[in-house]
């Protein structure tokens, strides 16, 4: 029982951190905006950077972009909610290891955003990585951390 506990409990954890996450992009929307704008824009990248012909520069594409972020952030709020609530609600039952799914889903989808969109359209394509003041790969890196390890303990097998 602990076991189930322990992975329901984390579930419910990150549908928790992804519902203060979307509450606080909504909420204060030109702050993290902003962020999303220097990165598109590259313009904290090296000077002599061969790369920035890359660089978006239309506020209509940049807010798109963030709008983007915070639609998969808001879905994968919502996958965490209804798996961590589902395997809550079949704590106890056999059909515990069914009601890990939509977890599942919310979970990669955290593994996207942070692999696909932050580490490699961010920090690889807009170079972020380059920029002293708009880096964000570190917190994605703990952030997809976090969330895979959570994914694989969520995949582990209870012991009888």
């Amino acid at each position: 029982m602990s076991w189930r506990l322990s992975k329901t409990l984390l579930v419910l954890a990150a549908a928790l951190h992804w519902t203060i996450v979307v509450f606080n992009n909504l909420v204060d929307h030109p702050t993290n905006l902003h962020y999303v704008q220097h990165v598109l824009s590259m313009d904290t990248v090296v000077e002599a950077n061969r790369g920035s012909w890359r660089a978006i520069h239309s506020p209509l594409v940049q807010h798109a972009f963030y709008w983007l972020i915070i639609l998969t952030e808001a879905t994968a709020m919502t996958l965490l909610w209804w798996g961590g609530l589902g395997l809550l609600r079949h704590l106890r039952s056999d059909h515990f290891a069914a009601a890990k799914e939509r977890a599942v889903q919310g979970l990669t989808l955290v593994l996207l955003l942070f692999f696909s969109g932050f580490t490699s359209v961010g920090g690889e394509w807009f170079m972020m990585w380059q920029s002293t003041q708009w880096d964000g790969l570190n917190p994605a890196a703990r952030l997809f951390a976090i969330h895979g390890l959570i994914l694989v303990w969520l995949g582990q097998n209870e012991p009888a």
